[in-house]
């Protein structure tokens, strides 16, 4: 079985090539689904299999840009991609992004750098689930009024409408994003995306995380342009972390490369899927996974408290996450499978 492993020729370790392809195509599902790089999945993945964690992380971003171009790709064709809008927050998420960077090197000279993220990564979570939850919650409670009125609920109203207030923000210049169907200052995706790039730059993450629900609740994007325009945004930040840790030698671009492979199918999957899951479906399966994060974070702080359960607790995190990438990619492919018969049938019918 010896077919099966292939040497890393930078990092010098030897890897089971399968596990990556397989790696890919989950992460590439969820990817394209969900309009995030993945690194929270990745990582963890990549260090089981064998990589050292700076590796894993190097090699994670050079598979998450490459993904992100082909998932930009099929969600631009779909018309879910507001370029306008992606545009105006590079200048956000750049300079966010270095403030936040800045900050972790204050924190280093600190010693208390490990510590403070996990926390900070902590509440960050448990907020977003929590905006999650709350927005599904009131956007039932409105459909049951709606109901019991005898109406139907506006298919674009949603639970949380913080967007609202914020676009009676009228500092010029104004803008109009035809595709996300906005009109608001171009001083609130400025802002939305500096506070995303600034977590994003203290977390070590892509930032799609964060920046697609912010895209949501604080922009007010319909889910499936918020899912496309990050993705651009995360491709763009994904080349320049994957150039710069190249030139680190700390990628391994061969695995990268089998990743891609797996990840051109998975991507592919994820991204047509959400033209039959749309809106709360996105939302409700996006909340389950930021729980998971969550979950997994907690027995990663366990071993401040309790040294004696490091070995377990890093173990029961790390398969956490795999198991919800394994979880997710089915839930989605199998949606997207239902969603595929029901319009070839409904075509079927009018043929």
């Amino acid at each position: 079985m010896d077919w099966l492993y292939i040497l890393m020729p930078i990092s010098g370790v030897t890897i089971f090539w399968p596990g990556l392809i397989i790696l890919g195509v989950g992460v590439g599902i969820i990817g394209g689904f969900f309009g995030m790089g993945g690194a929270w999945m990745v990582t963890p993945g990549l260090n089981i299999l064998g990589f050292p964690m700076a590796f894993a992380i190097g090699t994670d971003i050079a598979h998450m840009a490459g993904k992100s171009l082909i998932s930009t790709m099929r969600h631009g064709k779909f018309g879910n991609v507001d370029y306008k809008l992606g545009l105006i927050m590079i200048v956000g998420t750049v300079a966010g992004f270095e403030v936040g960077a800045q900050m972790i090197m204050w924190l280093e000279r600190l010693g208390s750098v490990d510590k403070v993220v996990r926390y900070i990564y902590l509440v960050l979570l448990a907020f977003i689930a929590w905006m999650v939850f709350h927005d599904v919650a009131k956007r039932r409670a409105k459909q049951r009024a709606a109901a019991a009125a005898g109406q139907e609920v506006d298919k674009l109203a949603t639970g949380i409408e913080w967007h609202k207030t914020l676009h009676k923000i009228k500092i010029p210049p104004m803008v109009h994003l035809n595709v996300a169907g906005i009109y608001c200052s171009a001083w609130l995706p400025i802002f939305v995306s500096f506070l995303t790039g600034w977590l994003a730059g203290i977390l070590g993450i892509g930032g799609g995380l964060i920046r697609m629900p912010a895209l949501i609740y604080l922009m007010g994007c319909p889910t499936h342009v918020a899912v496309g325009t990050d993705l651009f945004e995360v491709m763009i930040s994904g080349l320049y972390g994957a150039g710069s840790y190249t030139y680190k030698g700390r990628t391994e671009l061969v695995a990268a490369i089998i990743m891609l492979i797996g990840a051109a199918m998975g991507a592919q999957v994820g991204s047509v899927a959400t033209k039959y899951i749309k809106g709360y479906g996105i939302r409700i399966a996006f909340g389950l996974a930021v729980i998971g994060c969550i979950i997994s974070i907690i027995l990663k702080l366990i071993p401040n408290y309790f040294p004696e359960a490091k070995a377990a607790t890093d173990i029961m995190a790390t398969w956490l996450i795999n198991g919800l990438v394994v979880a997710l990619s089915a839930y989605i492919t199998v949606k997207m499978v239902q969603g595929a018969k029901r319009e070839i049938a409904a075509k079927k019918a009018r043929g």
